[in-house]
This record gives structure tokens, sequence and C-alpha cells, in this order.
């Protein structure tokens, strides 16, 4: 074939046209892959958005919304960056102690309040009461100070003082205090009491360094004054420490037996943990109480027992946070918090929920479907334990047996819909009333009634304080009303284990928990215990008699 000297030139620059379009179209990918490329790409653009954007900022602070923005982008709410204030918060979380006075304060009516002294503390020690106002921190007058700083203020170091002033009712001029900061634990158990004389109950909200003894000790307590059947709360513990999660676990299951399993793309996180010791309370049948507020080290526990047959599992689902997180010392004191890998119980569950689906929304705050949507498990992958049993995945962990808070009323909801809107003040009011009743009635019982005069009382309180609430709405809301100021009172008198005491007197899940473990005498008893109960309970349902709900 003859090629004339003119289609020579077409074909040349098509050639040309072709090998250096290549060149540009591998120097396009180089560059989309080159760190250095990418690193001055982010510079050009973080220089022109600090010369010329509109609103001046400050290289700092683009720099650490570059960092916010990437992690965001990853699409995980648990990768994080952690200034050094954040890390020193997650310090005290974990390790369950700081140099302070031991007093649960928080603001009201703009000033910083005494809610709770700590038992054994300082602030007890001291006589300090709740309801006590601290009006000046330090030489710093409370007023509108948010409690983070008044936090600050109260802790430091150990053996050194910290001063404050301190308005109580009937005073005229505020009261110095001069307190030593002493060590503070912060416990992992804030109540463990028998429910009768059979039936022991313990509270763990925490995983700290201190949680595996604290949880011994709480039970052991619990055996010496009779209980055969244990109810184990996990109902607002959030996690924490993920090695006491595993060494609680080891308490009750057997030496070798898989508590959980790790999964990683770094090859030394994929672990397995396994139980080193015997069965602590062999034969003890136990009931673990689950919901929303379960999550992270508190799922894996409450998953080994049941893949286990060790615990049934009674509530609703979990909040479904089944993934490690690692730390990473950073430059000026800072860390990386990231995900590093994710959990699994014995029987090969996930427990990590997909984010924005069932009790977790992308920001990783809980979402309230915790009703049919998060305990349904007709779609959701089944397991089995050792005995058999069947159990499910899907993200968190499902309860063997689902029971479900009381609910409010239409009526109940209008009330409550009426004080949200005036929160602080009807907040306030509640707080203040119950001061002055424990004060009038020091030797108050945890189960005392919340009479109507008591009622006719905190309404008269409530206008006083300026709540506006229509008394007909406030009446056909009594009986909910009630049972919030008996919290209220309650936790003014006792603290967290008075809350605690007097909310698990109208739970639904303690009722049933208690109900089966007084049909139980072993773990084996107890699940057959909880089928009977469901069967019984379905059957009911079908001919037409459904339980109450408030």
């Amino acid at each position: 074939m003859k090629i004339s000297r003119n289609t020579i030139a077409p074909i040349l620059v098509a050639t040309i046209a072709l090998v250096t379009g290549g060149w540009f179209l591998q120097q396009g990918a180089q560059q989309g892959s080159n760190v250095y490329f990418q690193a001055n790409l982010f510079n050009e653009v973080l220089h022109h958005v600090q010369d010329k954007f509109v609103d001046q900022k400050s290289p700092s602070d683009l720099y650490k919304m570059a960092i916010d923005g990437m992690l965001e982008e990853l699409g995980d709410p648990h990768t994080t960056f952690m200034s050094s204030e954040d890390y020193g918060r997650l310090m005290v979380e974990t390790q369950g102690e700081y140099g302070g006075v031991g007093m649960e304060i928080g603001s009201r009516d703009g000033w910083i309040t005494v809610i709770a002294p700590l038992p054994g503390t300082p602030a007890e020690r001291a006589g300090m009461q709740a309801g006590d106002r601290l009006v000046e921190i330090e030489g710093k007058s409370t007023r509108n100070m948010n409690e983070d700083e008044a936090v600050k203020l109260l802790r430091g170091p150990r053996g050194q003082p910290v001063n404050f002033k301190v308005m109580r009712d009937g005073m005229t001029d505020p009261a110095p205090y001069r307190i030593v900061r002493e060590e503070i634990r912060i416990k992992s158990v804030p109540a463990a009491y028998m429910l009768d004389n059979n039936i022991g109950y313990v509270e763990l909200v925490r995983f700290s360094e201190r949680s595996t003894e604290e949880l011994r000790a709480a039970i052991n307590q619990l055996k010496s004054q009779g209980a055969k059947g244990l109810i184990l709360d996990l109902r607002r513990n959030g996690g924490g420490l993920l090695d006491q999660g595993i060494n609680i676990a080891d308490l009750f299951l057997d030496r070798g037996d898989a508590i959980a399993e790790t999964r990683s793309r770094l090859a030394n996180q994929n672990q397995k943990a396994l139980a080193v010791d015997p069965d602590e309370f062999p034969s003890m049948p136990v009931v673990t109480l689950v919901g929303p507020g379960t999550a992270s080290a508190s799922e894996i526990l409450a998953g080994a027992l049941q893949d286990h047959d060790r615990s049934l599992v009674l509530g609703r689902t979990t909040f479904g946070k089944g993934s490690v997180q690692t730390l990473f010392p950073l430059a000026s004191k800072n860390y990386l918090k990231m995900t590093t890998a994710r959990w699994f119980t014995p029987s090969g569950r996930s427990i990590q929920r997909p984010y924005g689906i069932g009790a977790v929304n992308p920001n990783g705050e809980e979402v309230e479907d915790s009703t049919a949507a998060a305990n349904d498990s007709t779609k959701k992958p089944a397991f089995k334990t050792d005995g058999g049993r069947t159990v499910y995945g899907g993200g968190g962990i499902h309860p063997d047996l689902v029971v479900m808070p009381d609910t409010l009323t239409l009526k109940e909801k209008a009330f409550y819909e009426a004080a949200q809107k005036q929160a602080q003040q009807y907040r306030l009011a509640a707080f203040n009333y119950a001061v002055h009743y424990v004060k009038a009635n020091p030797n108050l019982p945890i189960n005392f009634q919340v009479t109507d005069a008591m009622l006719n009382e905190f309404y008269a309180a409530l206008t006083k304080a300026g709540v506006k609430i229509d008394r007909g709405t406030f009446d056909d809301a009594r009986k909910a009303v009630a049972q919030d100021l008996g919290l209220e009172i309650a936790y003014s008198k006792g603290g967290q284990e008075g809350w605690r005491k007097r909310s698990n007197l109208a739970s639904p899940e303690i009722q049933v928990a208690a109900e089966l473990l007084r049909k139980s005498t072993s773990p084996a008893s107890l699940f057959a215990a909880a089928v009977n109960y469901e069967k019984t309970h379905v059957a009911a349902k079908k001919q037409g008699s459904t339980e109450p709900q408030r």
C-alpha cells in the first residue's frame, strides 16, 4: 500500500497525540497517587484560604478543620482527634480516680450547685449537702460558670487545698470552706443490694481499672447475705477498658472458654480472648439486664455470657458498638483515637451495628428506635450457643427475653411536652423541692409514697418557680409525676444508689428478672423458666390480654 505525502502528516500528528496523551494520562495517574503532589495541593488550597477567604482564619484553625474533616469522611464516629484535655478526661474515666473533694455538681439557676456529696469523701466529711451553692471557687464567682470550668477548679493535686464559698438556705452570707483534695475513686459499682432474701442485685456502670475487683467484692458480699441468684445490670454501661470486660467475663466462665475475638487489618490485632480461671460463681443463675445504653465492653461481656449459656440476657437490644480503638500519641500531647479492629462474640456474631441502623446514627448517638425495629429478631442472622439455643447477630446483643420499659400515656406525654418547654425552671423546682423534703424528713425509707399532698405542694412550687402548666394537665399525669418526683427525692437522699433502688421498684425488667430467678436454682433452670414465661406471655397476648402500660 502506498501512502501519499498528504496523508503522512495527519498520521504523525495522530501518533504524537496518542503518545503524548498517554503520557499526560500517566502523569495524571502518578499525581493522583503521589503523596507529595497531594500534600502540595493541600497546602496551596490552605494558603489561598488563609490569605484570601472573606473571614480570617488562623493556620492552626484551618489544620484542625482539615483533620476533623478527614476523620469525619471515614464514616466512623469513634475515630477522633483528642486534645490533651480530652485525653485527661478519658484517663479519669478509665483509671477511675482523680484528685478532688468528692461531690457531684451541676448548674442550677445560674449557679454551680451540689447535686450530692460522694460517700466517704472530704466533701461529705466537711458537711456539704445537696442544694448547696458554690458561689465562689478559688476567688472566681460561679455565676453562669459552666460545669467543666468548675470541675477544673475543684480538681487538682492530691494533698493540695481548694477554697470555695457556700450559700445554703437560712444563710445571709456565704460560708468559706477550705478542703484538702484527696484521691477520689469513681465507683464502677454504684449500687449492690439484696432485692429479697435470695436475690442479689448489682449495677456495673463502667469498666475502669478496679472494676473486676469491685464487682467480685460486691457479689461475694451479696452471697454472704444469702444471694442464691443474681441480677447484673448493664443498662447504663457504655464501656471502658476492654481488658476489664474480659476479666469480668472470666469471673463467670470456665477456663478455656472463648470470650471474644478481634479481627483487624493489623495481624497483631487478630486475637482471641479466653477465660483463664474457673467460674468463681458456679451454678449461680444470673440475669444480665441490657438496653440501648449498653455498649462496647459491656456488649462483649453480655455476648460471652449469652453464647456460653451462662446468663439469661433480658431487656432491649444493645447499642451496637463493636469496634476497637487504639490511641496514637501525636505532637503537643494530642492523640488520635482510631478504630483498628472489630469485636465478635464466641459464636461469631459481630457486635458492631451498621451506622444509621438501629440504635446508632452516623454521629454515634443513640436513636430512640429501641422498640419494635431494634428488638425484632426475624430479620437477623441466627447463631447457636454452646447448648444449642438460638441467638441473633446483625449488630448489638439481642436479648434472650425482650422486656420493654413502661411507656407514657398520651396525657403524660402532653404534660412532659409542656414541662420540656420550661425544662430549666421545671428541673430546678423539682431539685429544690427534693432537697427541702429530704431535710424535713431525714429518716425517709426508699419505698416512701409520694402522696397527693406532696403533689399539691410540688404543683405550688412549680407555679412559684414560674412554670406554667395547666392544673388539669398536671393532674392527668399524676402517676408519672409522682414517679419522677420520687426519683428526684431518692437521688437527693441517697445519690446514685438511692436513685437506682427507687427506680428498680417500678422497673418491668427487674420485676421479670426477679420472678424468673425465684423459680431457678441453676442456669439451666433459669433458661427453662424464661421459655415458660415467654410462652405464657405470648399466649396471653393471643387471647387479647395485654399487660398494662403507663
